[in-house]
């Protein structure tokens, strides 16, 4: 007991770096692990028996090498999958979704309500606090933090809501503070016994983040995603593993990127600008269908293109889209040089239904034309901005565990 003491003391700086890599599925096996962190085996084995004494990982000892192969077998590593969750939520203009969600980006439950967001943030959040206070109780997982997405841009290290254009909220409202308050006020409390800590970001930042660690952005250097929420357009940029958010978190608002000068007005100010030119609203609008009101303007765009792409209507209105998406892009590629583009929410569907005439525009402007274009890929999760709201909350245990699970 003590030699392994002794090896997990040498290993314990290393105890973050290896939950990262178990939670980002680098190292399945402790072989891969001791390769990663470039220990030796004993001090990788001290590492992943203390995560999994805190509950986090599981270590399988039964052989997972191929048949006839040299050596003993490695051990094989993965989350918990009954361990810690964090609770994740997502408001949009058209109502919020709260979830639990585990390592490994495993969402463990949701409770979606659609509703009209009041102009008061405390009235919602408070909603999406016990939403996810009941999600707690009914499945009876520890929770070691709290992160939120919303569809504003999100001052640092402040977090207030700085521009919630498709929000009733006003201006610069106080978001981090309001949750961390609903928060305390339900009594989620974490492993200390104090309301676990509170993260807030832009839904399109955290869901760059999350494909990045879970999804279709592994292994790019230079991540550009963009997506159609409810309403409007986000992106955001990932380089070498972290969000770029500029010197306060206003970086990447590529909605308000203009495509048609003489284009419609947008919330901004200006005119024709992705916001308003390339939205669920804007495609339904250049098919000629008036909004329902049966479910969100997001979830009506895309059944309409997947369930109807063969009218005509729809398929000029897709491709009206693409065309406005496409120059967008091809902007952003020529001042970001990205290695991989990512489109999410209505865009992703976009370019399912036509990949070569959304990759042919954002070839034919920009700089370096079809022989240099940028590969342009599908966002992979379907929920992504709860799984990188549930990507802050995490951070601080993947930083150190011990600090916040305890020794």
């Amino acid at each position: 007991m003590t030699q392994i003491r002794t090896r997990l003391e040498r290993g314990r700086g290393a105890l973050g770096p290896a939950l990262s890599l178990v939670h980002t599925g680098r190292a399945a096996t402790r072989a891969l692990l001791t390769a990663e962190l470039g220990v030796t085996r004993a001090t990788a084995g001290a590492v992943a028996a203390e995560l999994e004494a805190l509950g986090l990982i599981r270590v399988d000892t039964r052989p997972t090498g191929p048949s006839g192969a040299q050596g003993r077998p490695s051990h094989r590593l993965d989350v918990d999958p009954g361990g810690p969750v964090v609770l994740a939520a997502q408001v949009h203009s058209d109502g919020f979704r709260a979830a639990l969600v585990g390592l490994g980006g495993e969402i463990v439950a949701t409770a979606p309500l659609s509703m009209t967001v009041p102009a008061d943030p405390a009235r919602v959040l408070g909603a999406v606090v016990e939403a996810g206070a009941g999600l707690l109780r009914e499945y009876g997982r520890v929770c070691v933090g709290a992160g939120l997405a919303v569809p504003s841009a999100v001052a640092e290290p402040e977090g207030t809501a700085l521009n919630p254009l498709h929000l009733a909220w006003p201006a610069g409202a106080p978001v981090r503070e309001v949750f961390a308050g609903q928060i305390a006020r339900v009594g989620i409390l974490g492993p200390d016994g104090a309301p676990v800590s509170s993260f807030v970001g832009n839904d399109v930042n955290v869901a760059a983040l999350a494909e990045h660690r879970h999804g279709a952005g592994r292994d790019a250097q230079h991540l550009l995603v963009v997506a159609s929420g409810h309403r409007g357009v986000g992106g955001a940029l990932v380089l070498g593993g972290h969000l770029h958010t500029g010197s306060s978190g206003l970086a990447l608002e590529v909605g308000h990127l203009t495509v048609l000068p003489d284009g419609r007005p947008c919330h901004c100010g200006s005119r024709g600008c992705l916001d308003v030119e390339a939205d669920p609203l804007a495609f339904l609008e250049a098919a000629g269908r008036a909004p329902g009101p049966e479910g969100s303007l997001l979830q009506q765009s895309i059944d309409l293109l997947q369930e109807e792409y063969a009218d005509p209507s729809v398929r000029q209105a897709a491709q009206v889209l693409i065309d406005r998406l496409g120059r967008g892009l091809a902007g952003l590629v020529n001042v970001l040089n990205p290695d991989r583009i990512l489109l999410g929410g209505l865009h992703r569907y976009l370019l399912d239904a036509d990949p070569e005439a959304l990759r042919a525009v954002v070839a034919d402007h920009s700089l370096w034309g079809r022989s240099g274009s940028v590969p342009v890929l599908a966002c992979a999760l379907d929920h992504n901005s709860l799984v990188g709201a549930a990507e802050l909350a995490w951070q601080p245990v993947l930083d150190d565990p011990l600090a916040v699970l305890g020794g």
